[in-house]
């Protein structure tokens, strides 16, 4: 059984997405056609949709007014990153994007800019979008890529992601192996051992939890694999790199 405790698994993931905190809620269903246009490249819809977001009532949580625009537009940069990694955008290009945005976002002094910069975040996620017809990949293998990044801890199999790509596992594979340049497994097994120096670097977790948890089979394997990527076990890893943990939350 597994002694990696739940908040550290949610630290982790928290890492790998924005933090939305509370924020200010748009209308429901204002917001799901203001993805949709952001995937569809739609930038007039957009514009108009966050326009008309913008004027609707919000329900504020917080006291403070320029906290809580702030907060609202958080949650928005977490939506974009989704809606344009849906679109075909590379995970790490739309995680990159929305980490830029985040330190814009809290560098805002003034209650006049937040919707300013809203504005302009829009515009640079469709842009990202309508860049990602020039990648070298294609929608299949990118949206194939944000799967594997968004279910990177559970038990992945080739028949589950060619499902989630509507077509089927063979072609799938030839596909990814001619465009990526590795199989499926590969890329998987290479995903798994970059998101594992995490645990190896900020907790205390047995390397033994640390494979269980990111699904290889036993820790011998684990180590073995980790060793064909990084040139060195993952004991040694963490003996060369990791800082003193007082506790793990």
């Amino acid at each position: 059984m597994l002694t990696i405790k739940q908040t550290m698994i949610d630290q982790f993931m928290s890492i790998r997405t924005a933090n939305t905190n509370q924020y200010a809620h748009p209308p429901y269903l204002m917001e799901q056609q203001l993805l949709e246009a952001i995937t569809n490249k739609d930038r007039e819809r957009a514009i108009l949709l966050l326009k008309n977001i913008n004027q609707s009532d919000r329900i504020t949580q917080s006291k403070q007014h320029l906290r809580s625009w702030k907060n609202s537009v958080i949650s928005s940069c977490t939506l974009f990153t989704r809606a344009v990694i849906k679109g075909g955008v590379d995970p790490d290009t739309a995680f990159r994007l929305n980490d830029a945005y985040l330190n814009k976002i809290e560098a805002i002094r003034a209650p006049r800019d937040i919707s300013e910069l809203e504005h302009r975040m829009l515009e640079d996620f469709i842009y990202t979008v309508e860049q990602a017809d020039n990648l070298p990949y294609s929608p299949v293998i990118n949206k194939a890529i944000a799967y594997i990044h968004d279910h990177i801890l559970s038990d992945l199999t080739l028949e589950e992601i060619s499902r989630e790509c509507y077509v089927s596992p063979s072609y799938l594979s030839h596909l990814f192996k001619r465009e990526v340049g590795v199989s499926i497994v590969q890329f998987i097994n290479e995903k798994r051992i970059d998101e594992s120096k995490y645990f190896l670097l900020h907790t205390s977790t047995s390397i033994s939890d640390i494979a269980k948890l990111f699904q290889f089979c036993n820790q011998s394997y684990y180590t073995s694999v980790f060793k064909k990527y990084v040139k060195q076990t993952p004991r040694q890893y963490r003996e060369d790199l990791a800082t003193p943990i007082q506790e793990e939350c």
